[in-house]
């Protein structure tokens, strides 16, 4: 199929079908029947949780909202006559491990700063509750692997929010990459950052495990991952960071690291806490894939080069958004006892390549991953 007909039948397609034809790792879990809907615990009401995630749930075919979990309880009253949830399914966190006895609740979605990921993640696993725990997983790769082992102890689902994984022109860019669609993949480069502004959590490494890299660094390392297929075998990293600007007193600013694939394709990545980038470009030998920006919220934009023509791709705005394809896809993995596409390993793998980072920049060496 030429391009002009390729994109012909794209501009035709829905979610559904793209999602379908998204890949290795991405074809559709077989849905459920329809109407049945399973019970969603948010654990943490900040702006992510609350602008972001809870607002999706009225358009999710398979979850709801139904208990809130927070140490303000301000929060707790105001969202509760929001969403119209019961007393009963309002939790502290002095209380969270309550929710082992409300069968209303199905999945917990931890939304905490990222040295608590481990700790809710497992005590809602030990309260037989399935998990989505947002990203990076933790703070370590022994914390990741302490989750998976509590949820398959529990035997209790365990997903990553990746977003991205489910939107659709991410899910286009991987299937094109993969396919060859430019020839094969060589160069990768992806750059994430933003101009982190003081006073918050993220900026406190007691609380967040690290500075750009374990926040919007995740997006650059987690975009060469999905869309070469492969896992790196070595990483090379540098750290610029100024450490007479008080917003990093214990946490990096940028770090620049590059990725050595099993194929021979090199990816250069950018993570940020003082400059702005949301892109990523896939070169193969005979054009390339570029989205900019790549993993917003909303808005994204794909441009193709191939056979010496550049154009953008456009895609059908999509019925659902990628936070209602993220929640549904569990409550799906749930009901039908399938495998999340972005399952706890996923968190884990991410976690191997960026302790691995650390430590090349600390050491100003390469490192070898274990294949």
């Amino acid at each position: 199929m030429d391009d002009t007909s390729r994109r012909g039948v794209l501009q035709g397609m829905g979610t559904g079908m793209l999602t379908a034809l998204a890949g290795r790792g991405l074809a559709a879990v077989p849905a459920p029947a329809p109407g049945r809907k399973l019970g969603y615990a948010i654990v943490g009401l900040g702006g992510y949780a609350t602008r972001q995630i809870m607002p999706q749930f009225r358009d999710c075919d398979h979850s709801r909202l139904v208990a809130l979990v927070s140490g303000t309880p301000g929060k707790l009253t105001r969202y509760a006559a929001e969403y119209d949830i019961p007393a009963s399914n309002l939790y502290s966190y002095a209380t969270f491990d309550r929710i082992r006895d409300n069968p209303s609740i199905d999945i917990v979605y931890i939304v905490l700063p990222n040295s608590m990921h481990a700790e809710y993640s497992i005590r809602a696993a030990q309260a037989g509750k399935h998990v989505l725990c947002e990203k990076p997983m933790a703070v370590s790769v022994a914390e990741c692997e302490a989750m998976i082992a509590a949820s398959r102890k529990a035997n209790r689902k365990l997903m990553i929010g990746y977003r991205s994984r489910f939107e659709p022109y991410n899910q286009l860019a991987i299937q094109l990459a993969r396919g060859g669609h430019v020839g094969p993949t060589r160069i990768i480069t992806a750059e994430h950052g933003f101009n982190a502004q003081p006073g918050q959590w993220r900026l406190d490494r007691a609380m967040s495990g690290g500075g750009s890299l374990m926040d919007i660094g995740i997006y650059s390392l987690n975009a060469v991952r999905y869309l070469s297929g492969e896992e790196p075998v070595s990483v090379t990293a540098v750290e610029s960071t100024d450490r007479r600007d008080p917003r990093f007193r214990t946490v990096e600013d940028r770090i620049d690291f590059m990725l050595r694939f099993p194929s021979g394709i090199v990816a250069n990545c950018v993570s940020s806490y003082s400059s702005n980038h949301n892109a990523y470009r896939v070169n193969g030998t005979d054009g390339f894939i570029a989205m900019e920006p790549a993993t917003p919220y909303e808005g994204q934009r794909m441009m193709i080069r191939k056979d010496g023509v550049t154009a953008p791709r456009v895609l059908p705005k999509p019925p659902k958004t990628q936070f209602v394809g993220q929640l549904d896809h569990l409550a799906i993995c749930v009901m039908t006892d399938q495998q999340p596409i972005v399952a706890g390993e996923e968190g884990l793998a991410d976690l191997h390549v960026m302790e691995a980072i650390y430590r090349s920049a600390r050491e100003g060496r390469a490192v070898t991953l274990r294949s």
